[in-house]
């Protein structure tokens, strides 16, 4: 008797053992930990235990910090949702660094330079290749979701996409099974459907899919490619996940039957590659139109740059080109003669080291070859600029010391060419340059170092030994630059 009393009560205590939460078990925790090696995105669907073989669970250093996904701990409609498999940052930043500070071997500030500063390319202009196709489709109908894909991104920013069938590619799509050489291996249906590696990282451009996952197109069946490629080269692009409802970058996979950017996507990509920008074709001027050229002796100039050894001014579309003191015959002419594509109305010029053109509108700038142009329009925060609408660009130094002064109102930022990023956190103050005006609308530098700053229909010449304005200053434009008389200025 004694004896079936016993076996009744160790029965009884079993039974009674907490059974713990679902969420810490190891299916939730790879939706939970970050992995620090590897820096990409993969998108994951809920479904059975992921591949044993899976390094976002063997990575020691990955287990070794946890953070809260962006989604509430209650209500079993969000845990049954597919997502993401890769986390999302913490809503304050500031917790996010405490966090990582606290653990792994690297500490906080390398982590905090390779995930919260994920810059995009340094271009607009890219190729892609497709390697494979899953079994459910045929390479023409992937080569068809791909080219849809694409002009989710460039439909509101300047990035145009261009499909290569050999040779290099800035973006490489793979369908691969379980461990395909990046050390991020697939499970088969379920689980991880996809990921992605950011810009700036050793397989920047690599989109990986799982080629046993169920892919469908547009049936709300499976899993929606079309959605999944937009997703991942979003990751690509240098896009993190977005909290916003209704995000394409939402790390929550959700059907939709044409995949279209949220307002948070819009304003995330644009703030990396900039504004798409149409240029509208001029219009053809009839014989009786009147062109009103400005007229350098009454005017002030939006942008003035020393080009090949020349001194270019430049005022709503025209350009004035003068050498060895000389107005050049034929001028003014339209900047677009010299520069095609080069926006009406420019805030400001300069010519780089390598002899590239800088021009600056709005938000955005263009780069020229000479007359070819390179790159463009790209936004200014790719350059660290915190601003739009600059007044003017100065290069000011010597030789390799040289750097770019952005001005703007009575402040000025400096830009350093070589790491191509404005290296001063904050903003500077036009007291620096002592005794030149806040509200400049041009300035350059001449040959034998003087920089110029003009305001106006004046300008100030600057010391770079004294570090100070010259005496006698400020002077006329028209007079010094363009022989105008001196009687158009009492």
């Amino acid at each position: 008797m004694t004896t079936l009393l016993l076996l009744l009560s160790c029965a009884l205590c079993v039974h009674s053992l907490p059974l713990g939460d679902i969420r810490n078990s190891r299916r939730y925790k790879d939706s939970t930990d970050w992995p620090e090696k590897i820096h990409h995105y993969a998108y994951k669907k809920r479904g059975r235990l992921p591949h044993a073989q899976n390094t976002l669970q063997e990575d020691p250093e990955f287990n070794s910090w946890q953070h809260q996904p962006a989604v509430p701990k209650n209500g079993s409609d969000v845990w049954n949702r597919p997502r993401c498999g890769v986390p999302d940052f913490p809503l304050k930043q500031e917790n996010f660094f405490n966090v990582v500070q606290r653990g792994g071997r690297h500490g906080g500030r390398y982590r905090h330079k390779r995930y919260a500063m994920v810059k995009g390319w340094n271009k607009t202009s890219f190729t892609y290749k497709i390697l494979r196709a899953p079994w459910q489709m045929t390479l023409e109908k992937v080569r068809e979701v791909f080219r849809e894909a694409v002009e989710v991104w460039s439909y509101v920013t300047p990035l145009t996409f261009t499909e290569v069938l050999s040779g290099h590619a800035d973006i490489n799509i793979n369908f691969s099974r379980y461990e395909h050489g990046d050390k991020l291996p697939f499970d088969g249906q379920g689980g991880i459907l996809a990921h992605a590696f950011f810009p700036g990282t050793h397989r920047q451009g690599d989109v990986h899919f799982d080629y046993d996952e169920q892919w469908t197109l547009g049936n709300g069946m499976g899993t929606d490619l079309l959605q999944v490629a937009v997703h991942e080269l979003g990751h690509t692009l240098g896009l993190q996940h977005s909290n916003s409802p209704g995000s394409v970058m939402s790390p929550f996979y959700i059907y939709s039957d044409k995949p279209q950017l949220s307002k948070d996507d819009e304003r995330r990509i644009q703030s990396l590659y900039g504004v798409k920008v149409v240029q509208q074709k001029e219009p053809e001027l009839d014989t009786n139109d009147i062109v009103l050229i400005p007229d350098a002796c009454n005017t002030d100039f939006d942008a003035v740059s020393m080009i090949r050894g020349e001194l270019f001014f430049f005022k709503s579309g025209y350009v004035w080109r003068i050498r060895d003191g000389k107005l050049q015959d034929g001028y003014p002419a339209l900047a677009s003669r010299h520069w095609r594509g080069i926006p009406h109305n420019i805030d400001a010029a300069y010519e780089d080291t390598s002899g590239n053109i800088w021009f600056f509108k709005d938000q955005n700038y263009w780069m020229y070859d000479a007359e070819k142009q390179i790159s463009g329009p790209d936004s200014v925060q790719r350059l660290g600029l915190p601003v739009n609408n600059i007044q003017a660009a100065l290069m000011w130094g010597e030789d390799k010391s040289q750097k770019v002064y952005f001005f703007k109102g009575e402040n000025y930022w400096r830009f350093n060419p070589q790491e191509n990023w404005v290296d001063m956190s904050y903003a500077r103050t036009m007291v620096d340059w002592r005794g030149i005006p806040n509200d400049i609308d041009a300035a350059f530098q001449d040959r034998y170092g003087f920089a110029h700053f003009l305001k106006g229909r004046q300008y100030w010449k600057f010391d770079p030994v004294d570090v100070r304005a010259l005496e006698g200053y400020p002077r006329y434009i028209g007079m010094d630059f363009f022989n105008c008389p001196a009687h158009k200025y009492l």
